[in-house]
């Protein structure tokens, strides 16, 4: 079975490569069948990375302690879910889940591109198909997931594995990385198409019109993946954060940044024939950030507790960006005549400035995140010594842009295009304006002192109404004309434009975010020996341990603190922070106990026992509005799955033009 997985995967490697040579050939020939041979090329890569994926999963399954992959990152104890897991959670067996899910893309993109864009498919095909061969490099001669445990050049068996990392045994962590994976890959598919349409010098916007809905389908992978990603941080770490400015963290975010820039500046070309460099570069920024990410998780250069350890594969990511940066940056250049503006920015109080000022502030944050995450790189280089820049750092400098794009997101939307005229600008902010400071003043008053905070519970608020008075509008609009209730009509209103609302909904998700992120501002924690009996106070909270308990299990060994919770007198129930201690790896994580309320999470972390071994150590914390990320989290991923709802009034305008051809060939075969 292991030879058939080696075998599989070097063939995926050989096929990828002919898939390349006769799409680019054939294209450049004008040679149809190698076109087509290179496009079924493709789907042949497919089975073969389904065959070698399978075998692998397979392997993990049943405990196959021959392979070094299995033996390293699997045991006999874990759930079946972690043992699935377990395919993503190393470094050979990612890079194989990696390229499954790049071939996988590959070939949806063919087959529904089989009778479109005939002229350009082939370089798609070929790009793709690059960047498979690549991966698959790494796969057959880098790090090969099929390698067996040898011993005097006989195969042979461990009784039992490591098991995969404790950590990421947590339910959330068998949907995260595949997420975020399929983030990161998917972004692949633009980028291709972008340089299809350079490389045959289209003047035209086919690439963006076929695209910008992949890019959105790839966009929530992305946002799905890092909210999993923050929950999954709060609730297994520890520390009770959920974002705490690590480089592989960051690597997630910064595709999101521009990715998020490349979807806003999507419409500028679509409606006034703008910004298409913008889109070119933004597109490409994306996915080699996202290859940048993979490099930084996969090469050790950075520390982190989510990277794999350091290793030789680096070198072929750091060839493969410069070379493919250089690649793009040239094909750019060459084709800027192709790549003019329509028409010209005409006010800066426009909805296209508003665009090109969001686009210049996500692009400043992506570069501000993207510094502080490759500083030590670039100290450790230049002075020799490896220099991180902390948490502090990054909250300095990306709060006021992040406070700054929130408001954006609230009068960007409102401004019209071309020029807002005063009376516009009246109309649509004077309220939501008004209501804004009369709640900053209030919160002054009530004796709130944070600036940052208090500008920003001033910020999301006036995006709110803004959002909100879109809604009521338009919905009071469709209601009278349609005799509705203004729920109905709303519901109605969204349908006929599900791309603007959907946006909208997009931006409140964003605002109660930011509510949560706010919250930050007054955190409370106190840490505390305790014994049976003893009780300690955080925030308003009154805590006593009633019981102390010892577990033990095939997986792991465990310490419970069984807390008994108070407020003003009024007991609110139990919370039981536990930590365990992994056999396998003999490393320890924490379960910890959360209480959930709108207002604010209670949150408990068993720390560990005390040096004398007699007392547990409590680490307590307050934190206000946390929930409200989460909340926020779920309405953004709401907000763009109706964005990728067809419209109302495009499938009416679509059944209407399907009619009358209908109609048109019964009069002809009538008059015949």
């Amino acid at each position: 079975m292991e030879n058939l997985g080696s075998l599989a995967i070097l063939l995926a490697f050989a096929v990828a490569l002919y898939a390349t040579l006769a799409s680019v050939i054939g294209r450049i020939k004008n040679k149809p069948f190698l076109i087509v041979s290179g496009e079924r090329a493709v789907y042949s890569v497919w089975v073969l990375m389904a065959l070698a994926s399978g075998i692998l999963v397979y392997a993990l399954m049943t405990g196959d302690f021959r392979f070094a992959y299995v033996a390293e990152h699997s045991n006999k104890a874990m759930p079946t879910l972690y043992k699935f897991a377990a395919w993503w959670g190393g470094q050979e067996g990612s890079l194989l889940f990696w390229s499954f899910l790049l071939s996988t893309y590959a070939s949806v993109v063919v087959f529904t591109n089989r009778r479109r864009h005939r002229d350009m498919m082939p370089w798609v095909v070929g790009v793709l198909t690059t960047i498979q061969a690549f991966f698959l490099i790494l796969n057959n001669f880098v790090a090969n997931p099929f390698q067996m445990l040898a011993q005097e050049r006989l195969i042979v068996a461990v009784p039992d594995g490591n098991g995969l990392s404790p950590l990421l045994q947590y339910p959330a962590m068998a949907i995260h990385p595949p997420m975020l994976y399929l983030g990161y890959v998917g972004f692949a598919v633009p980028f291709a198409f972008a340089i299809g349409s350079l490389i045959t010098r289209q003047a035209g916007d086919a690439w963006i019109h076929t695209t910008r809905r992949w890019t959105l389908v790839t966009w929530l992978f992305q946002s799905t993946g890092v909210m999993l990603g923050a929950a999954w941080a709060y609730h297994v770490l520890g520390w009770g954060g959920y974002w705490g400015w690590d480089p592989v963290e960051n690597a997630s975010l910064l595709p999101w940044l521009s990715g998020t820039a490349f979807l806003h500046s999507v419409m500028m070309q679509e409606k006034k024939g703008m910004m298409k460099v913008w889109n070119i570069v933004l597109v490409s920024t994306t996915f080699f950030l996202c290859i940048l990410g993979t490099f930084l998780t996969r090469s050790g250069v950075v520390q982190s507790v989510h990277a794999f350890a350091r290793s030789e594969i680096g070198k072929f990511f750091v060839t493969f960006l410069a070379v493919g940066i250089a690649a793009t940056i040239y094909l750019i250049l060459d084709r800027l005549d192709y790549l003019k503006s329509e028409s010209q920015l005409e006010s800066v109080i426009s909805r296209e400035s508003s665009f090109l000022f969001n686009n210049l502030i996500l692009l400043a944050s992506c570069f501000a995140v993207l510094w502080g995450t490759l500083f030590p790189v670039i100290s450790e280089a230049v002075t020799g010594d490896k220099i991180s820049l902390d948490s502090d750092w990054y909250n300095r400098l990306m709060v006021p842009i992040g406070l700054f794009l929130l408001l954006l997101t609230g009068v960007g939307p409102l401004f019209a295009w071309r020029k807002t005229s005063v009376e516009s600008l009246r109309r649509n902010f004077q309220w939501p304006g008004i209501a804004s400071l009369l709640l900053v003043a209030g919160l002054i008053i009530a004796g709130m002192r944070n600036f940052y905070a208090l500008i920003s519970f001033g910020f999301c608020l006036f995006v709110a109404l803004t959002v909100a008075m879109e809604f009521y509008k338009g919905g009071r609009s469709v209601g009278a004309k349609n005799n509705m209730n203004l729920l109905h009509a709303m519901v109605e209103l969204t349908h006929r434009n599900t791309r603007r609302y959907g946006g909208y909904l997009v931006h409140m998700g964003i605002v109660l975010m930011f509510i949560g992120f706010t919250g930050h501002a007054f955190n409370q924690n106190e840490v505390k020996e305790l014994n049976v009996g003893d009780t300690m106070r955080v925030g308003a909270y009154d805590l006593k341990m009633i019981d102390l308990a010892q577990g033990d299990n095939a997986n792991y060994a465990s310490h419970t603190a069984t807390m008994q919770v108070f407020k003003n007198g009024e007991e609110l129930g139990i919370l039981k922070p536990e930590k365990r201690l992994y056999k396998a790896s003999r490393q320890s994580t924490s379960e910890v106990g959360i209480r959930q309320r709108p207002n604010e999470d209670l949150y408990l972390n068993f720390g560990g026992m005390s040096d004398d071994n007699k007392r547990a150590v409590i680490q307590a914390y307050v934190f206000p509005l946390v929930s409200w990320i989460w909340i926020g989290g779920l309405v953004l991923i709401g907000g763009t799955f109706v964005c990728l709802v067809p419209s109302k009034v495009k499938m009416q305008y679509a059944r209407t033009e399907v009619v009358g051809i209908t109609k048109k060939h019964a009069t002809v075969e009538k008059s015949s």
